[in-house]
């Protein structure tokens, strides 16, 4: 049965949460299903949809069934043995775990099996809006407000406009620069001088000058060279750049601090090739400065890693830490093992049979249209690595195991019941991943019951072993470094390999009694391995701890060392791990911190009913990400996730850095919501310029500061600088060629005071536009300067006014809107 083009479904899905006070950390939900099909669907059929919410079974209304099946796939069925009619709607009421307040919480991805076999596309559901308290609120200690016109308005009202001389030319902020009233001219026929060490800087310079307009004759010199630089112990990422009128000179410590010296002019280069002259001194803060993009949920194209790329040199982060491998999709092909991206690399429903991983996140049944399916050649690897690396960027690659395994888990049971029916079976057994007797009883986090590797057969080692090997092979063809790879190990569920008879047969053959030992055993083999190839072992911190205290994790010490990279995620207020990136460090870990809290980048910016993203470790906007004090978390006022203020009492009890090794800072992009290309950029940007800021720019000192007044004062002062510097200045710049970043446009804050429309926006610096008809304001719509009287600049007739915040490309944020019969609505 083919699938029906978008508007031609046969069944109108629409889905409303009710309330999220049905009862403690459960909500209320409603499906309603209407048969637009113009004939009646025959009995049997089966309703198939992702949601990240486990339903309650027997909440649901009375003649239907919602059944799960894997990961956050369900199942509803009509109990009666009839048929459909058409027309005919089915309003089905239903309970499911804790809460429901956005469009990213709500079931996606229907897709109708009929009883007569074939698949249906369905797509997602009608969402109705997030109203009411009971619908905006997760529980009664919920006390994050929902974001609206009104408290936009209240959280921009400190912020200013700055005259540019008051704002920030580079971003990262450099440790020192100072520009006179000079200009310095360059453009497409710019001479460059170089070393043959430096070719790739050169060519890289060069492709940025040919984009200039051809200039006058006078246009400088350029001189790229290395050598010393005028700062206490620098580094080799470390630059100077000097500009006078008839030259300019880029100094670096190594070829990667002239690259970074090149990043810097570039920002400072005019549209016309004009640029000040000046002289900038800088070095990074952190040697570790990255970004994690996990193509594991939804595949994204070689395009759009490029583009990350691009935009991670541009603000001189230098590590990519490439998620490859997780429950929903494995996106490399390992030669010897071809099921990992034959199956792995396949979401949807089979209409032939062949395996494949079921449809998640709302990817939908068609295999070959799913943004869940797709994986990289070898040929656009290697073309990926060699990207990064010319602009000295290391890339991290991560296969994610034990948990998070299930791609592949699934490939490898594939290959062996090949292999076995073809009788070989040695080759069968090779590389198989779970135990067949396993009776182990689980559930992730994601909602898996089978997705950890049975981490006692010998058969794991050699698959570890074999794709390791491929990997540092495709490195070795990129001409590319390899230092270390990821080997995931977050979030194995409780329960995993207990009842695996392989599992309890190598715990009594060396006598331990506790399944965290069996982990920790395959956490020093995994390092074994990597060893073996020259490789250091990298993992999340769930690797690097031990829960055998009886209380909050510990570092376990066994492992400590600098070849052993612990990246800290876990440690959201109110997690009890808020300082375990401290502890690990003070242990001897290298620890890069990937805090939940301010550094994951598939978190919403805020509580608003239409912003993508989750929440469980509270809402980072960019604020948050720019106020992160990595040395010293603590000094900077925090709130939970349900924006309670965090206790004076755990921030006194937190552990302080006692000379241990933060090796750097790093945003993560997880992929559950990142499903496009669009939607990567909108969640990225601008955020990672204030990981950036954070991770290059020297300390600016607020943990320094012991009066709380003085010090938030301070922080204040420089989020303005901040927040002027990207609205003047970094948007349009990300607005022109080549990058022409779909970033997040904040929407405006809308007040309605004394007969006038007050609007202000988050990033001083973007244009304000309105209308006064209802209609959403575009680019040519009339500009927003001053406060609107409603008597005398909006026509009395009127009785809705919206307002957007614009980039110089015309794109326009959602628009707040005043409905002045009510005198305020969003």
């Amino acid at each position: 049965m083919p699938i029906p083009h978008p508007g031609t479904a046969p069944i109108a899905i629409e889905w409303e949460c009710l309330s999220n006070f049905a009862g403690d950390a459960i909500f209320e939900a409603r499906l309603n299903l209407r048969n637009v099909s113009g004939k009646p669907i025959a009995p049997g059929w089966q309703l198939y949809f992702n949601a990240c919410r486990k339903v309650i079974p027997d909440t649901v209304s009375a003649g239907f069934a919602i059944a799960h099946v894997n990961g956050d796939l369900f199942k509803l069925t009509a109990l009666a043995d009839k048929p459909w009619p058409e027309d005919e709607a089915f309003d089905i009421a239903y309970q499911a775990q804790f809460w429901v307040i956005s469009v990213t919480d709500a079931p996606l991805g229907f897709y109708l099996l009929p009883q007569d076999g074939g698949v249906i596309e369905l797509g997602d559901p009608r969402i109705l809006p997030f109203a009411r308290v009971e619908q905006r609120m997760r529980h009664v200690e919920d006390r994050v407000p929902t974001a609206n016109a009104a408290q936009r308005y209240t959280d921009n009202a400190a912020l200013h406009l700055l005259p540019q001389d008051q704002v920030g030319r580079i971003t990262p902020r450099p440790v020192s620069a100072r520009f006179g009233a000079g200009r310095c001219m360059l453009g497409s026929g710019t001479h460059i001088v170089h070393g043959p060490e430096l070719a790739n800087e050169a060519a890289f310079l060069r492709t940025l000058l040919d984009a200039l307009p051809a200039g006058e004759a006078h246009t400088a010199q350029v001189v790229l060279e290395t050598g010393s630089v005028a700062l206490e112990a620098p580094g080799d990422e470390a630059y100077q750049l000097d500009i006078e009128p008839d030259a300019v000179v880029l100094r670096g410590a190594s070829a990667h601090g002239v690259f970074n010296a090149i990043q810097s002019l570039r920002q400072l280069i005019e549209t016309d090739g004009s640029l000040p002259t000046g002289h900038v001194l800088d070095a990074p803060r952190f040697a570790y400065r990255g970004m994690m993009l996990d193509v594991a949920r939804h595949f994204v194209g070689v395009d759009t890693v490029l583009r990350l790329l691009d935009c991670m040199a541009a603000y001189k982060l230098n590590r990519f830490h490439f998620h490859l491998t997780d429950d929903e999709g494995w996106r490399l092909p390992i030669t010897a093992l071809p099921e990992l991206t034959e199956v792995g690399a396949r979401r949807g429903v089979s209409p032939d049979g062949s395996p494949c991983l079921p449809p998640s996140f709302g990817s939908g049944a068609d295999i070959d249209s799913s943004p869940g399916t797709g994986h990289y050649t070898h040929d656009e690897f290697i073309a990926i690595l060699r990207h990064a690396h010319a602009r000295h960027i290391e890339v991290v690659p991560e296969f994610n195991m034990p948990g998070h395994a299930r791609a592949a888990v699934m490939a490898m049971r594939v290959r062996h019941d090949r292999l076995l029916a073809a009788g070989d079976f040695d080759a069968a057994w090779a590389c198989r991943l779970d135990d067949p007797d396993d009776a182990s009883t689980y559930e992730s986090v994601q909602l898996w019951h089978d997705n950890v590797i049975c981490i006692a057969l010998p058969s794991v080692d050699r698959f570890i072993d074999t794709v390791v090997a491929e990997v540092k092979d495709l490195f070795r063809q990129a001409g590319v470094p390899l230092r270390a790879i990821h080997t995931g190990g977050d979030e194995v569920p409780n329960g995993a390999w207990i009842g695996s008879p392989r599992c309890r047969a190598r715990m009594a053959e060396q006598g331990w009694t506790d399944v965290a030992q069996l982990r920790f055993d395959f956490v020093a083999r995994c390092r074994a391995i990597l060893a073996r190839h020259g490789l250091a072992f990298a993992g999340w911190d769930d690797t690097a701890l031990t829960h055998d205290t009886g209380g909050a994790p510990a570092p376990e010490p066994r492992f400590a060392g600098p070849d052993f990279h612990a990246y800290v995620w876990n440690n959201a207020w109110g997690s009890g791990q808020e300082d375990i990136a401290y502890r690990l460090a003070n242990a001897g870990y290298s620890v890069v911190l990937s805090n939940a809290a301010n550094l994951y980048f598939d978190l919403a910016c805020a509580k608003d009913p239409e912003e993508p993203g989750y929440y469980w470790a509270g809402f980072v906007g960019l604020r948050q990400a720019f106020a992160f004090c990595p040395l010293d978390q603590g000094a900077v006022p925090a709130r939970d996730p349900m924006g309670r203020r965090v206790p004076e009492a755990l921030l006194a009890r937190l552990e302080k850095l006692d000379g241990g090794r933060i090796a750097g800072l790093q945003g993560q992009l997880w992929g559950e919501n990142a499903h496009s290309r669009a939607r990567i950029e909108y969640m990225v940007a601008p955020r990672l310029l204030a990981l950036a800021e954070r991770a290059w720019s020297p300390d600016p000192g607020w943990r320094l500061i012991a009066d709380p007044r003085e010090r938030e004062a301070r922080i204040d002062a420089d989020w303005n600088e901040f927040a002027n510097r990207l609205g003047q200045r970094e948007l349009p710049r990300l607005d022109r060629a080549p990058l022409a970043w779909a970033y997040r446009l904040p929407p405006p804050g809308v007040r309605l005071e004394e007969g006038r429309i007050h609007a202000n926006v988050a990033l001083p610096g973007l244009t304000l536009r309105y209308t006064v008809d209802g209609s959403e304001p575009t680019a040519a719509s009339p500009r927003y300067t001053e406060a609107l009287g409603v008597s005398s600049d909006v026509p009395r007739d009127a009785r809705i006014v919206s307002i957007a915040s614009f980039d110089t490309r015309g794109r326009s944020s959602r628009s707040a809107t005043i409905a002045l019969k009510d005198a305020f609505d969003v």
